[in-house]
């Protein structure tokens, strides 16, 4: 996507803006040609909204000045849309379009999304109310179009429609969202909104982290020099004073000066820091789905489903919404029964779920009160407490924050304040439900580290592809008709091996001849069935099965025992051969007791298959 040379169409330049003594926006600029594709990135709290809105001139600001070039049409889509007074979808689409052209283009659109123009608004889900409010953003061909989070709550499909969408339209885009793949699809410059100050990059968003992270470096460098600057002028104060009055006046204005500027300095926000606290372990076997099916009505969901989940997994479930993924995961975590097929939950399972409604804070809570269960200033993390205003600054929020409302918090920060939440109780099964909504690119980075650290097994539901990529090792996928695939990998693994698939033929690379699809259909069918017939299980692996169960039991209390011994802080100083040979028999009695797990799964399931006849 070229970069306008043209004229700006529209700018802002020097904003101020000051909620209560904090300055939210001090000297941001931003200007749009009429082939700009912005987008705008920055922690949650920056003031990336407020300062759409005052694009949108919607709110007017401290200072600074707005220019709108004459007769250019602006539309801005809120993060959180109002569809106040209005009771269908059709209403609030066609609200102020005129012409017939720009009507008819309304009406496609909500074809395209699979909007009922008829439907009331009132008890439509998220997902649907976003689509109606991009519906009306588009539908007026704006030559500048500002969207704050568009793709929150939309599914996959309608998220790859949209970038399909944009990239057709002659509007100039100021994006603000936290998928990293919409991005970097959309736009091909980048303004960073950071302690109220706007920087440009004009690249591709992909480009945006290492160029972010060599400014920090740049300006820390430059605080260095600043600070040794003043350590300078500060020993020639103290010992180099000479009789030259003025000259020495002017010296000392110049250091008080350098003084003010260190003070005046606000470094950047630093990052969240949290753990994830690991449970005991789960057993081998977390889940097991065999057949299972589920319908509501005429309205299949989930249909001959089977799968294995393993302990340490990362499974991600992903389809279009209504397509079933609450109900599989429900079905997976065993609070909803299937219509038929029998579901094995393993042994030792204490999951922790984030749910997207963020369930389980009161609304007349504030933050302290989320935090605390309303019950006084301490938090107990695990077996662990901490006072409410130290957790508080772990996830970002200043102490001023400890009795703010929750109702009035950004989306933002309302997610981190569930994250926080969560992250108190101690868990072995990970259950997260769109766990990117709202989130920062630096929150996001620190959720999927925790995760690539987290001792235990992850379920999640995203729409975020890149999150999906960065986070799991393999993907439910609901393909229509209640069918879902498992692809191995992450959402860019499974739509590589879709495409694969999907080829009909293939050319010999020898010979150039077509093969023949149906005989290799044939081939694979015969293949298939040749792998579905049941194993006999072998007096070996009958010995080995019976045997297995006291195997472990006994690695069990060794390593209970060596954990034991080495719970005395003083035994490597007192003794320290004792504390090298506890450590090594823990280590040696944690891998044979992995390896005795997986051999008894292996022969558990090769058991369950022969007796079954799968």
């Amino acid at each position: 996507m070229p970069m306008s040379a043209s004229p700006p169409i529209l700018y802002v330049d020097d904003i101020h803006l000051t909620h209560g003594v904090t300055p939210l926006l001090a000297g941001a600029t931003l200007s749009v040609g009429r082939d700009d594709r912005i987008c705008l990135v920055g922690r949650n709290g920056s003031g990336k909204s407020t300062l759409l809105k005052i694009i949108a001139g919607l709110v007017e600001p401290d200072d600074g000045e707005r220019f709108v070039q004459p007769g250019i049409h602006v539309e801005y889509l809120a993060q959180d849309p109002s569809f106040k007074g209005f009771l269908k979808a059709e209403d609030y689409v066609l609200q102020g379009l005129m012409n017939n052209e720009d009507r008819q283009r309304a009406f496609q659109l909500m074809a395209d999304l699979h909007i009922d123009r008829d439907a009331e608004i009132a008890p439509m889900s998220g997902g649907e109310r976003r689509r109606v409010a991009l519906a009306k953003a588009m539908a007026g061909q704006p030559e500048v179009l500002l969207l704050d989070e568009p793709t929150n709550h939309l599914d996959l499909p309608a998220i790859e429609w949209l970038e399909a969408a944009l990239r057709q339209i002659n509007s100039a885009l100021i994006l603000v969202s936290h998928d990293r793949r919409f991005l970097s699809n959309m736009a091909s410059q980048t303004v960073w909104l950071d302690r109220g100050q706007t920087k440009l990059m004009r690249k591709n968003f992909s480009h945006f982290e290492d160029w972010r992270d060599g400014e920090l470096e740049r300006e820390a460098e430059a605080q260095h020099k600043l600070d040794r600057k003043i350590a300078r002028e500060e020993d020639w104060l103290r010992y180099g004073v000479t009789a030259r009055r003025k000259r020495n006046v002017k010296r000392l204005g110049a250091l008080h000066d350098l003084r003010q500027q260190r003070r005046d300095y606000r470094g950047p926000q630093g990052d969240m820091e949290a753990v994830m606290q690991a449970g005991d372990r789960s057993g081998k076997l977390v889940v097991k789905a065999d057949k299972i099916e589920k319908s509501y009505g005429d309205r299949v969901l989930i249909k001959n489903f089977s799968t294995q989940i393993k302990r340490g997994s990362r499974i991600g479930l992903i389809g279009p919404n209504g397509a079933g993924k609450t109900t599989l995961l429900n079905m997976l975590l065993g609070t909803l029964a299937p219509d038929s097929g029998n579901i094995r939950l393993g042994k030792n399972l204490t999951p922790l779920i984030l749910d997207q409604q963020r369930q389980g804070i009161k609304k007349d809570w504030n933050v302290k009160d989320a935090l605390t269960d309303g019950a006084g200033d301490l938090v107990s993390i695990g077996e662990e407490t901490m006072h409410v205003i130290g957790y508080m600054k772990n996830f970002l929020f200043h102490p001023a924050q400890m009795r703010t409302p929750v109702s009035v918090l950004s989306g933002g920060e309302q997610a981190r304040l569930f994250l926080a939440r969560g992250l108190r109780q101690s868990s072995n099964l990970l259950v997260m439900d769109e766990p990117t909504n709202d989130l920062d690119l630096e929150t996001l980075d620190l959720l999927q580290e925790m995760i690539a650290a987290y001792d235990g097994t992850v379920i999640l539901v995203s729409h975020d592809r890149d999150f999906l990529d960065r986070t799991v090792t393999a993907v439910f996928n609901a393909e229509g008709g209640g069918h879902w695939v498992e692809y191995a990998g992450g959402y860019s693994d499974m739509k590589a091996q879709q495409k694969a698939l999907a080829r009909p033929t293939t050319n010999d690379e020898k010979t150039g001849k077509k093969r023949d699809t149906q005989a290799d259909k044939n081939t694979a069918k015969q293949d298939a069935n040749a792998a579905q017939k049941p194993a006999k299980l072998s007096y070996k692996h009958r010995y080995r099965l019976e045997r297995l169960p006291q195997e472990m039991a006994d690695l069990e209390a060794a390593i209970a025992k060596a954990e034991a011994v080495l719970a005395d802080s003083a035994l490597f100083t007192k003794d320290p051969r004792k504390f090298e040979a506890n450590a090594a028999q823990l280590e040696a009695a944690k891998a044979d007791l992995a390896k005795a797990e997986d051999e008894w799964l292996q022969l558990e399931l090769l058991r369950e298959a022969a007796e079954n006849g799968l």
